[in-house]
Order: structure tokens, then sequence, then C-alpha cells
């Protein structure tokens, strides 16, 4: 049975994530950089779980691209991070101490930038045809350009993650989560 809490979860999630794009995203390469993306994984990883915070991510990243504003980089980009941050709270949620319960959020950027963004530049960027990344890869090679895409993909997610840090730790402490 579907839990109707979870769904609706996941629909506000969804609905936030979208909401707050056009507002807060920065150009990088050739993908858009969104540290609200990030903020709803660490909230959606905590509340709903690793798979419901990945289908959130893939919610959102569909939206934003039928609506115009996002890229196709939403899809690796989002989705291991709401799930690796879901599994670590899966880890740390019986913590007494609620900074150590919700440190799970700092795990989003390993998912997103290490994973994601690893695979966005070796696997997913050749798979849909990214001519100017792809053309950037046989130009300065992978191993240089490497870096420079982790270090972009890490100014959205870092500070993403932070905020979901903080908002989360606020929601512990007016009771709406625990």
């Amino acid at each position: 049975m579907i839990d109707s809490k979870k769904i609706s979860l996941l629909a506000v999630f969804t609905a936030l994530g979208v909401s707050l794009a056009p507002f807060f995203w920065f150009q990088f390469i050739t993908t858009k950089a969104y540290p609200t993306q990030h903020f709803v994984n660490v909230l959606s990883g905590v509340t709903i779980g690793p798979w419901w915070g990945a289908v959130a991510a893939i919610l959102i990243g569909a939206i934003r691209n039928m609506l115009g504003i996002g890229t196709l980089y939403a899809f690796p980009g989002g989705v291991p991070g709401a799930i690796l941050v879901g599994l670590a709270y899966k880890l740390t949620r019986r913590a007494k101490n609620r900074f150590v319960k919700y440190s799970a959020a700092f795990l989003e950027p390993v998912g997103t930038v290490l994973i994601g963004g690893t695979f966005s530049l070796l696997i997913f960027a050749p798979l849909i045809g990214d001519v100017r990344l792809t053309s950037m890869i046989r130009e300065q090679g992978v191993l240089s350009l490497l870096p420079i895409f982790w270090a972009g993909w890490a100014a959205s997610s870092i500070p993403g993650s932070v905020i979901g840090y903080v908002i989360t730790l606020t929601l512990d402490r007016l009771g709406i989560i625990t």
C-alpha cells in the first residue's frame, strides 16, 4: 500500500523544487545549476526516504525541462544526491543529537558531485550528444575537465545541502519532523 503522506510530501517537494527553480540558478558550461534542487533533495531524502526522494528529483527535473527552464543534466545531477541522503539518514535517524541525526545532508554533494557529475561528464554527455561538452573533453582531456566540472556542480550542491541541513534542523526544533 502506498503511503498517502509520502505521496503528499512528494507533491509538495516537487512543487517547491519547480517553483523555486526560476529564481535561484546559474549557468555552468552546458548545464544549469539549481541550488534549490539540492535543498529539496535533503528534505525529501530525510522525510520520505531515498527512493521517493529520487522520484521527487526526477519529477522536478522533468517539469523544469517541460517548462524550458532545465537541462537533461537534472536527472543524473539530482537523483544520486537524494538517494544518498535518504540512505545515510536511515543510518543516522536514531542518533540522539539532532546535529548528527541530520548530518546525512552533507552526503548530498557526494551523490550529486562525485557520482552524478562524473557520470554526466563521462557517460551522459556523450550519450545525449552534448557536442560542446564532448568537444571540451576531447580537447582538454577528461582528467583536466573533471575537477572543473565537479567545482561547478559543488557550487550548486554544497550551498543547497547546507540550506537543507539548516531547514531540517529548524523543522526538527519546531517539532514538524522528528
